[in-house]
This record gives C-alpha cells, sequence and structure tokens, in this order.
C-alpha cells in the first residue's frame, strides 16, 4: 500500500519550504494543499489545533506539526538520502543549531525589517547571530553546514538563502553583504542552486511584491 502524503502548506513560508525541501530529497510524492491562512481551512484547524499554522504533514493520516520535526520526521521514515548526520554528536550538533537558528537568528532578523528608530542596534544584534553562522562555515571549511551537501542546519537556514535577500531589497536596507560575511554569502548561493531547493522556492517576483507591499516600499 502507497504512502499517503499531504502537506498542509502557504508556497511563501520559509517554514513550509523547510518541508518541501526534504519532501524533495527523499523523492516521496505528496499532495500540497495551499491554505489561506486569513480563512483556513477546518482540516488545517484540526490538525493543528494548538498553533493553527502551516506547515502541517499528514501521513497516512497522522499529523505532524513544525518544520523542524517534520523535517526530522521525513529523515526517520524515508530513509534514503540522510538528511540528519548518523554520527550521534554531529547529529547532536546540527539540532543544536537548527534551534539557534529558529530560536536566535531569524528572530533577530526579523526585528531588523520591523523596527522603527532603533535600525542600528538591531542590525548589529542580527549581525552577531550571522557571525556564528558565519564562524561555522569557516570553521567546516565546506560548501554547505552538511559538508558537501545539504542536511538540516542548511534547510532551517533556508529564510537566510533566499528570503533575507529579498527583504533587504524590498525594503532598502542592505546588512548582509559578502565582504562581511563572504562564507554565508557563498553558501546561500549554493543552496538556493540546489536543484531540490530551487524546485520549492516560491517565485521571486512575488516574495518582492509581498514584502515591498508589507513594509511599505512599493
Amino acid at each position: 500500500m502507497a504512502d499517503e502524503v499531504t502537506l498542509y502548506a502557504d508556497g511563501r513560508s520559509p517554514f513550509v519550504c523547510r518541508a518541501k525541501i526534504a519532501l524533495n530529497m527523499k523523492g516521496i510524492r505528496y499532495k500540497n494543499i495551499e491554505e489561506d491562512l486569513q480563512n483556513k481551512s477546518a482540516d488545517l484547524l484540526n490538525y493543528n489545533p494548538v498553533h493553527k499554522k502551516v506547515p502541517v504533514l499528514v501521513h497516512n493520516g497522522n499529523p505532524i506539526l513544525e518544520s523542524l520535526v517534520i523535517v526530522e520526521y521525513i529523515d526517520d521514515i524515508w530513509e534514503r538520502v540522510p538528511i540528519l548526520p548518523q554520527d550521534p554528536y554531529e547529529k547532536a550538533a546540527a539540532r543544536f543549531l537548527a534551534k539557534f537558528i529558529d530560536d536566535k537568528c531569524i528572530p533577530a532578523l526579523y526585528k531588523v525589517f520591523s523596527s522603527k528608530g532603533e535600525e542600528e542596534q538591531v542590525i548589529a544584534e542580527a549581525c552577531e547571530q550571522l557571525q556564528i553562522l558565519e564562524d561555522e562555515l569557516k570553521l567546516k571549511g565546506k560548501k554547505f553546514f552538511g559538508g558537501d551537501s545539504i542536511n538540516l542546519v542548511d534547510i532551517a537556514a533556508d529564510f537566510i538563502a533566499y528570503w533575507l535577500q529579498l527583504l533587504e531589497e524590498a525594503t532598502e536596507m542592505k546588512f548582509v553583504t559578502r565582504g562581511k560575511f563572504p562564507k554565508i554569502t557563498e553558501w546561500a548561493e549554493g543552496f538556493v542552486n540546489c536543484q531540490v531547493v530551487k524546485e520549492v522556492l516560491p517565485p521571486r517576483a512575488i516574495m518582492l511584491a509581498y514584502y515591498k507591499n508589507r513594509f511599505g516600499k512599493i
């Protein structure tokens, strides 16, 4: 019996794209259901009554919630093309960095574009978080956080690779430069050009228009 896999999604979301990248890496066929987040479906609210948000992966009737949990679940169920390291220490280190990206890095970056009158301070805070990732890439001396291929950390950092540049362009606030973050810049270019990644990224023009409208730069 074939697996039934459904993803409740918003194609603009970097968190949804994490799940799509993982499914792509494993070669899993799935049904994609785009949600109107202003008018959420009964199915989404039923599957995720706590947070009421996407992504939600439904595998053979069972809902899995939260993007990083979904990525790990996908890796556990479909063993081909591993997403997490096999070594226990390396696996723990990858989980730590992925959580750091969610808990520290992405919130600091979002704060830059929502701050009023304190841009210099919040940019400095965001750069402090990005420097940790820059140093990690320097330490590894590899193309990706996963080494020669992408892993959990690369997927967790998809916002930094694609959405951040669009936000900078939409708001005319450029602070992640090749001169300041050469390894992150190189990593981002390589990541978005991976076939399994670029197939699921939302169209650049659509995202740029969305951010210009949201942040008042038209």
